[in-house]
């Protein structure tokens, strides 16, 4: 069990390294858009993968916990969107740090809402076929 995570937390922190790198330089921006993106695709991907692993038999422990604990837990980023939160308000940035809070919150909610969501179909289209 513990190489399945492993090997799930390697690949989440290195999607979550590229995919954030990536959306940070294409914007140009000291607001971190890459963690909010990161933390809501996350939360999306979270939902949808214990929706669906936990009303179908499926997927294994072991392909479970890889891919939750493993990737999701090693792709999102909440201990970065606390610090950039911080240092957001130590730069005396509130609005902006407001800003990014309720939006990391809100976003990552209704992501999650939406991945369950998402399984939750994929489960009656597949019972339907």
């Amino acid at each position: 069990m513990l190489l399945y995570v492993a090997l799930g937390s390697a690949i989440g922190g290195v999607s979550r390294y590229l995919l954030g790198g990536l959306v940070q330089r294409m914007l140009d921006t000291t607001f971190p858009a890459g963690t909010l993106l990161v933390n809501v695709t996350g939360s999306f991907l979270l939902g949808a993968i214990i929706r669906y692993a936990l009303e179908t038999p499926s997927l294994t422990p072991e392909v479970r916990a890889f891919l939750t604990i493993g990737v999701c837990g090693g792709y999102t980023t909440f201990s970065t969107f606390s610090y950039e939160t911080m240092a957001l308000l130590e730069d005396g940035e509130w609005a902006r740090a407001g800003v990014y809070i309720t939006a990391s919150v809100i976003l990552s909610l209704i992501a999650t809402f939406l991945g369950l969501a998402l399984a939750r179909q994929v489960i009656i289209w597949r019972e339907h076929m």
